[in-house]
């Protein structure tokens, strides 16, 4: 009976540490289940559809659309500059000046000719004016014994000569006027003055040196107004109608607008190619470290515009010499694998396995596992921190 009741008692123990066991378990199972583990917060993004255009990058060049030599309108010494290679100029500064005393002397002398001009202008005016009151009196004594037909017609003959005189004398005082006029124009050409505005890129000469009519002064370019030209191969030509935006990206990396100006139609026949000319806007921050020269390169179009689905670059995953990406499946992560095609930017153009809508996990998809709990990070973050 003893051993009967030890065995007993064995028994009722193991039972009892069963009993706990299972009761913890179901404890742990269903508090578990009142308790899942906090979903994983990610960053996401959403598949879309969006217009595609086919392009090709075509190597061109900034060139300015002012740029050349500034030439001496007179001859002359130089008496000095007054810039250096470098300096910025407006319209109008002064760049050099021409040794201007003779050109004052002579503009001295054509103002002495025109007072001269108009001083002989009116002494035959006054010398008509008298014949014609003498020619006026000799007419009112055609009924008196006195008039006489001779000396009536020889008084007629001076008054004619007399007006002959008065516009000789009137033409030679627009001549003289002309002449000083001249003088003037030379005068104030021996100041040499920036035709636009721009950057002094060379001085050909220094002060002393004697300048004929047409020499070459200063190099200006204006570097503030830029614009692309790029050889383009033909049979891209078609796209380039004027007005039309296209991508451009300058040495760096940095994107601008190009638009089409105008294409010349004058085609290289041994590139096949023909010059297109690109309007750009830049303000002063940007125009400041352009140059002349500089490469940049224009997305010139080569197709219709089509439209194409696509995701996020960070949302592709590989895995097995596939492409894979997580999506968001009501809070679960649920892989899918997809097919791509060409890059846009910073997305891929989904060619299967996605629809326009699905929502894509692009930041923390490495370290998810199927049917793990995820949340948008950045909502979540917006929620914790309104402001």
């Amino acid at each position: 009976m003893m051993t009967v009741t030890g065995k007993t008692t064995s028994g009722r123990r193991i039972a009892l540490c069963t009993a706990i066991l299972l009761g913890l378990t179901a404890g742990a199972a269903a508090q578990e289940k009142k308790a899942p583990p906090p979903a994983t917060a990610v960053g996401m993004d959403t598949v879309r559809s969006e217009p595609l255009r086919q392009t090709v990058p075509v190597l061109g060049r900034f060139v300015a659309k002012q740029a050349g030599v500034v030439a001496a309108r007179v001859a002359g010494a130089i008496e000095n500059y007054k810039v250096e290679v470098g300096d910025q100029v407006a319209e109008g500064d002064t760049l050099a000046t021409i040794v201007a005393d003779t050109f004052e002397w002579e503009r001295n002398r054509r103002r002495a000719d025109v007072a001269t001009a108009k001083a002989a202008l009116e002494t035959s005016r006054a010398s008509q004016k008298l014949l014609d009151q003498e020619l006026a009196r000799l007419e009112g004594l055609k009924e008196s014994p006195a008039y006489s037909q001779a000396r009536f017609n020889d008084k007629h003959q001076e008054t004619v000569r007399a007006r002959s005189q008065v516009t000789q004398a009137q033409a030679a005082l627009r001549s003289a006027e002309a002449a000083l006029q001249l003088a003037e124009i030379q005068l104030d050409d021996t100041a040499i003055l920036a035709p636009y505005g721009g950057t002094v890129t060379q001085r050909h000469s220094e002060a002393g040196a004697y300048l004929r009519v047409g020499d070459p002064v200063i190099a200006l370019l204006d570097n503030h107004n830029l614009e692309i030209e790029a050889d383009v191969p033909s049979n891209r030509t078609a796209g380039l109608t004027p007005g039309r935006e296209l991508r451009a990206v300058i040495d760096g990396g940095t994107e601008i607008k190009a638009v089409v100006r105008a294409v010349i139609p004058d085609e290289n026949p041994r590139t096949r190619t023909r010059r297109a000319r690109f309007a750009v806007t830049l303000d002063r921050n940007a125009d400041s470290i352009m140059a002349a020269n500089q490469s940049v390169t224009v997305d010139i179009p080569a197709g219709e515009v089509g439209t194409v689905l696509t995701v996020h670059k960070d949302a592709i995953l590989n895995r097995g010499g596939g492409q894979l990406v997580v999506l968001n499946d009501n809070g679960k992560a649920a892989f899918r694998p997809v097919q791509l095609g060409q890059a846009v930017g910073e997305r891929f153009v989904v060619k299967s396995g996605l629809q326009d809508g699905d929502v894509v996990v692009i930041r923390g998809n490495e370290r998810l596992r199927p049917g793990q709990s995820i949340t948008d990070g950045e909502s979540a973050a917006k929620k914790d921190n309104p402001s």
